[in-house]
């Protein structure tokens, strides 16, 4: 997710129709009113793997995706978490945000901007790269990876991102290095390999507007990547997201896979429409006539969770929007974001004393959320997602 979700976090050729995409999703639209009742104590299992036909109704729902891996328990972006996610039992893992280097490699990290997840503030020898950036309107102070070579950042090492509430992830500092997407790609067979199961992937095109205007654009690069890969078809094992609907759209016109827009809080802007002066906001694109028009090029979207169930001023949940039910009809699947057990990110109610790193009554939190009847969630703690729908499965 990107820096939405930070702001959140304080909080072709051969091309097929959009609908005829959206089938493949058929079984997981039904959500918890179809999908997941009736299921004789199971979620749906994953027999139909890529090349068996099955696409995304082979995932169970709702379906868990490891939020940058399992970046609860690893520094995130690294083949540490995401291999830990599959350990963990991930149906789908966030591999990974995109960005671009300088001789236009694609490599995963959260953001461009890396002082906060790499150890480049240690290397005297690019002290000279810090600089101050606009990015997507916000003045950004940091190194970027664009002002790097993948040689370059290849010497640096990830760290935890958000040190206060994971002391123990401080552990695998230093670790691991930062993976590009292509070698996510062969890992993603690698492992399809060893664990005898299809391994899905999550990736993120990050600030598109942003780096095509650098001369870096992603969505080529994303493509000509899947398409050298042969995961670029309907039912290949790789989902996009984008928070720029822009974005998706060029997406759609280039590969056949499932695309999903992201949604941050109701009263933003998609960082493409403020650019090209469109005035709506992320509450217009979840009414029922923008949803329809998100079907028209997208399979799903990427709610906060707070567009599935705002919470107060004093940051209790409220009553459920209807945005499941109208995403539904227009034949999107949704996959909110991010569940994470640490007190602070979970809604007042949830909450558990005031440790910042303890864990709060996050099974209640899952429980709340998978009633709405959403497809699947996004989370940091993948086994905890997977024993939360165990039981809510069971119920």
């Amino acid at each position: 997710m990107g820096t939405q979700e930070s702001q959140h976090e304080q909080e072709s050729t051969g091309r097929t129709g959009g609908t005829g995409r959206r089938a493949l999703l058929g079984a997981a639209v039904l959500g918890a009113g179809g999908a997941v009742l009736g299921l004789s104590g199971t979620a749906r299992a994953a027999d139909e793997g890529y090349g068996g036909g099955g696409g995304l109704k082979g995932l169970p729902v709702p379906t868990v995706i490891g939020h940058r891996g399992a970046s609860g328990y690893r520094p995130e972006h690294t083949f540490g978490s995401y291999q830990l996610a599959l350990d963990l039992g991930a149906d789908i893992v966030e591999a990974g945000d995109l960005v671009p280097t300088r001789d236009g490699h694609l490599v995963c990290r959260h953001e461009p901007e890396i002082g906060g997840t790499t150890d480049v503030a240690n290397h005297p020898e690019f002290a000279g790269r810090k600089t101050t950036k606009l990015l997507d309107g916000v003045s950004t102070t940091g190194w970027f990876t664009e002002d790097f070579t993948l040689a370059e950042l290849k010497r640096l090492r990830a760290i935890e991102r958000i040190p206060a509430n994971r002391p123990h992830n401080t552990l695998y500092d230093g670790r691991w290095d930062i993976p590009t997407f292509e070698e996510v790609l062969k890992w993603q067979d690698e492992q399809t390999r060893k664990r005898g199961k299809q391994v899905w992937i999550y990736p993120e095109a990050k600030h598109p507007t942003y780096f095509r205007k650098l001369g870096l654009g992603l969505e080529e690069r994303i493509a000509g990547l899947l398409r050298k890969h042969g995961k670029h078809r309907k039912n290949s094992p790789v989902i996009v997201q984008s928070f720029e609907p822009t974005s998706i759209r060029r997406l759609n016109k280039l590969v056949d896979n499932p695309l999903v827009v992201l949604l941050s809080s109701a009263g933003s802007r998609p960082f493409d429409f403020v650019e090209t002066g469109d005035p709506r906001t992320v509450a217009d694109l979840v009414t029922p006539k923008g949803l329809k028009e998100i079907a028209s090029y997208a399979q799903g979207i990427g709610p906060t969770l707070d567009l599935v169930i705002p919470r107060d001023s004093a940051g209790n949940l409220t009553a459920p929007t209807t945005l499941v039910k109208d995403a539904h009809a227009a034949g999107l699947i949704l996959h909110p974001y991010t569940l994470r057990n640490e007190n602070p990110f979970l809604p007042a109610n949830f909450r558990k004393g005031t440790d910042p790193d303890a864990y709060g009554d996050v099974f209640g939190a899952y429980r709340t959320y998978f009633a709405t009847g959403i497809d699947g969630v996004f989370t940091d703690n993948p086994d905890t997602g997977v024993l939360a729908r165990q039981d809510f499965v069971n119920r």
